[in-house]
């Protein structure tokens, strides 16, 4: 009973040392490092919101909810963990100043290329601010933290993901 017990440990052992770290079946490395990539500002000028998009008058009609969220100034990290039905997509952010709340990472559907449908998934981190003035404050006070759970079905096929706010982009690939 001894004896196979010490083969069993001294194979593991010479085992572990075999560079199995660097290697793509270990899952810590699925998903490599996040790396700052650069992020262009887009600017629609053929859109004017001051003008309404329906003309039908409907008495019933409750009005659409309008989107106060608007992204957060930058992503400062970004980290990728495995579960047995997908991953969870982490990230953290300095807000443009206090008092940010509904914190979200929303997948942006916009600008999506066929030919790379499958390959990225964007997310845009988002937040809403109060409606008074707060002050800018330390970065400690404005870090904010989202995170979205994601599904083996979505990450079929995704060779990378990416998280953009309003100054910079992260991007993490397999």
């Amino acid at each position: 009973m001894n004896r196979p017990l010490a083969v069993l440990l001294i194979s593991a052992v010479g085992l572990s040392a075999c560079g199995f770290r660097d290697s793509r079946v270990n899952p810590l490395n699925w998903f490599g490092g996040s790396r700052e990539v650069a992020t262009e500002a887009v600017v629609d000028e053929d859109i004017n919101p001051l003008i309404p998009v329906e003309n039908r008058v409907n008495l019933l009609r409750r009005p659409d909810a309008v989107d106060q969220t608007v992204l957060v100034q930058t992503v400062s990290d970004m980290r990728i963990e495995r579960t047995p039905t997908g991953a969870i997509v982490y990230a953290s952010g300095l807000a443009a100043r206090q008092g940010a709340y509904g914190v979200e990472l929303r997948l942006d559907e916009s600008d999506r290329d066929e030919r790379t449908k499958d390959q990225t998934l964007d997310f845009t981190f988002r937040a809403i601010y109060p409606d008074f003035a707060t002050p800018v404050g330390v970065d400690r006070s404005r870090t904010l933290r989202a995170a979205v759970s994601l599904t083996k079905q979505q990450l079929a096929g995704v060779r990378s993901i990416r998280i953009v706010a309003a100054d910079n982009a992260r991007e993490s690939r397999r």
